[in-house]
């Protein structure tokens, strides 16, 4: 494997690691939301970034790598994802969406921080198209909240 391969295959890596980390609290999020709407919306956006987190792991295997299959360890999301848990239990909406907000806020700057690298055409592509999904997450859990006076 080249060294911009193994460039890449770190940088996806790591991706890897945050849509998993958003897999997880989302779902962690649907589960302590009552509003059916609510908890369809975190369902959907965990799934999403399950796709993600595939699209990013086929990329790495063509490149000759191996994909992270956990979440990242020590990592500032992972963290945040955590304390979503314990955080949760007990709060209302609103505070569930902010802690979203968070998190996917985290994300955008792990998506951000990959687009500033070298990356090969078609891989930037699909990471653009999933940082267009970061923000369009972001935006509308942000609205939701604010709709909910959070």
């Amino acid at each position: 494997m080249s060294d911009s391969d193994k460039a890449t295959v770190s940088i996806l890596n790591d991706l890897i690691e945050t849509c998993r980390d958003g897999q997880k609290g989302f779902l962690a999020c649907a589960d302590n939301v009552t509003p059916p709407p609510l908890k369809e919306l975190f369902q959907r956006r965990s799934g999403e970034c399950e796709l993600a987190a595939e699209q990013l792991e086929k990329q790495v295997l063509e490149l000759g790598g191996r994909p992270e299959h956990g979440t990242s360890v020590g990592a500032d999301l992972h963290r945040r994802w955590i304390d979503l848990r314990a955080w949760v239990s007990g709060k209302d909406e609103a505070a569930v969406l902010s802690e979203c907000e968070r998190g996917e806020g985290v994300a955008l700057q792990h998506y951000t921080d990959a687009l500033k690298q070298a990356l090969p055409m078609d891989i930037r592509e699909m990471v653009e198209r999933q940082y267009a999904g970061v923000i369009r997450n972001l935006d509308q859990i942000r609205a939701l909240r604010q709709q909910m006076g959070g």
